[in-house]
């Protein structure tokens, strides 16, 4: 139940209330990301014998030194066993990266996530990753985070507008305190998850951020995040090849989500059993890919350091990129529980420091550093991916504490964001959302017109003029008409277009009623079928000469119906009553 008076008039109404539960939920989401990251380590250490086995890839588990490798295949079956049943019987949104789900209940939903989310996705997650998952903890923890943000807004009875800032909160926490980058936070959560900017939310999601960083570095440190070695520019010459490498790794970002979504497809057409059963069996086919590349093993860190300070040769670099996206894709197909943001970032730093390793054998005297070109790749595969260039910088800034890599990170993502853009409609994120008919990315052009298409609003036919009918009648029809046009059909009844007040004010310049038939002014207007989504129904309105149009059916033929802009700003009014 809400709180009661005078408390929730003030946790509803006012600034201050407002930056409390910021504060509050900072508190949770800092300690929630502790309790996860232990979560994992506990699972890694359960089904690896390793604290992290990405690395160590290769070694026994040392409870079982007597099957070598081959624990790798049963261990993300045997956690498929549990969590399994655990997300298809309590939370079923808790399988998959998180994010999209995020964004969606924020947008759509005024922020309404189920409770039990919090501890579902933190329990499913960590097993996943744990036992091998080739997947990120960012997800998660902004799922985590999100959740309790929304229980805690409900609790108290906030308005959704409010209830959405407090989800953001919660999301900026969790990336806050598991990255300790309190930066980054605040800049994910407006970018992403509200995708609008206003001076309250800021403010509210900045303190969020600020605190559960506080709580995450009194636990767990204030290291950087990776270890990766100092970078300067040599030459100015060296931006070419930055803006190069954001085009190459901003593509290898997108082709990251064009693999995810094939293989998650390929998943659900050949599984045939039960959802609780999904993770367990296709546990055996991703242990069989950590058999072969065992460097994929949860969300390997471990492999980062080594790849930037030149540990790989350029084609196990290349290996180690497609066999991410491979490895992140049937995580996720399979029905495993994990973030895209990390393999994101590890498919960059491969791919960049490739890159950078093969620009040093071809100019060899300009002493570039590789391993600085895997630390921009990571940005830009991530601004490829996700189109959030902003956060890609800071996160990158905040990740290894490098100022020095601002400009040439700044350019390569700016250039793999349009890259992006140019190649692919949605984000890896948003295109899961695309892919169930929610269009996030039209939210900002279309304001708050709903997620429908013109059947679901039109309205019964007006007074049909027939061919025959005479000026006189025509014009006092259109008198009556509140949108200024009435459909003409002919003595069978068949549809012949249009006709516009304009048009007969036209025709009686000079004559007060000219002979003839209203028929011979019956024009084709821009035609509106039934299914067409409202944002397209509103741009084809804007164009049309009155404020209606007859709506025909999918295939076009007669109409079925009218639709006005009336229609479309009552619509309208009711989806911001209800949010």
């Amino acid at each position: 139940m809400p709180v009661r008076r005078p408390i929730a008039v003030w946790l509803r109404e006012r600034g201050s209330g407002l930056m409390a539960l910021a504060l509050f939920i900072g508190v949770g989401a800092g300690f929630g990301a502790i309790a996860f990251r232990w979560l994992i380590r506990q699972a890694g250490l359960l089904f690896s014998g390793h604290i992290d086995y990405a690395a160590t890839p290769g070694a026994a588990h040392p409870w079982f030194p007597g099957l070598g490798m081959w624990f790798l295949v049963l261990a993300p079956a045997v956690a498929g066993l549990v969590y399994g049943p655990l997300v298809q019987r309590f939370a079923p949104e808790a399988r998959g990266h998180g994010v999209p789900e995020v964004m969606y209940a924020v947008a759509e939903r005024g922020g309404h996530i189920k409770p039990q989310v919090s501890l579902v996705k933190a329990l499913a997650s960590a097993l996943c990753i744990g036992s091998g998952g080739s997947v990120g903890r960012e997800g998660p923890i902004v799922q985590i985070g999100a959740a309790l943000g929304s229980a805690w807004g409900k609790l108290t009875g906030l308005p959704r507008q409010r209830l959405r800032v407090l989800v953001a909160c919660g999301a900026a926490g969790g990336i806050a305190a598991t990255f300790n980058a309190p930066l980054a936070g605040p800049f994910f959560a407006m970018e992403l998850i509200l995708q609008s900017f206003t001076a309250e939310a800021f403010g509210a999601v900045v303190l969020a951020s600020v605190t559960a960083s506080v709580i995450g570095r009194a636990v767990m440190g204030n290291e950087a995040f990776l270890s990766l070695p100092a970078f300067r520019v040599h030459s100015p010459f060296e931006f070419l090849l930055f803006a190069l490498l954001g085009v190459l790794i901003g593509a290898s970002g997108v082709l990251f989500g064009k693999v995810l979504y094939t293989v998650e497809d390929l998943c659900d057409r050949v599984w045939r059993g039960p959802e609780w059963l999904r993770p367990a069996v296709g546990g055996l086919l991703l242990g069989a890919l950590l058999l072969v590349l065992p460097q994929m093993y949860g969300v390997g860190y471990p492999i980062f350091d080594r790849a930037v300070s030149g540990g790989y040769a350029i084609g196990f670099l290349l290996l180690l990129m497609i066999g991410k996206m491979l490895a992140t894709s049937l995580t996720i197909g399979i029905g495993g529980s994990g973030g895209v943001f990390a393999p994101s970032l590890f498919i960059g730093a491969m791919g960049g420091t490739a890159f950078g390793m093969l620009a040093q054998d071809l100019l060899p005297g300009m002493g570039l550093s590789p391993g600085a070109y895997g630390l921009i790749g990571m940005g830009a595969a991530f601004a490829g991916a996700t189109r959030a260039p902003i956060t890609g910088v800071i996160v990158l800034f905040e990740l290894t504490g490098q100022y020095s890599i601002i400009l040439p990170m700044m350019l390569a993502l700016v250039v793999a964001t349009l890259v992006s853009r140019t190649i692919s409609k949605g984000t890896i994120y948003t295109t899961k959302l695309r892919r169930r008919g929610i269009d996030l990315e039209s939210r900002h052009l279309r304001g708050r017109l709903p997620d429908r298409t013109a059947g679901t609003i039109m309205e019964a036919l007006p007074e049909k003029l027939s061919t025959d009918t005479t000026f006189r009648e025509a014009s006092e029809a259109l008198a009556h008409s509140s949108d200024a046009v009435l459909p003409v059909v002919d003595a069978e009844g068949r549809y012949q277009g249009c006709v516009t007040a304009h048009t007969v004010a036209e025709a009686l310049e000079g004559e007060e009623y000219p002979e003839g038939e209203i028929g011979a002014l019956a024009e084709p207007v821009p035609t509106v079928r039934s299914t067409m989504p409202l944002l397209d129904t509103l741009e084809v309105l804007v164009e049309a000469e009155g404020t209606g149009l007859p709506v025909l059916g999918p295939e076009g033929g007669e109409p079925v119906g009218w639709i006005s802009h009336q229609a479309l700003l009552e619509s309208m009014h009711t989806t911001a009553t209800l949010r």
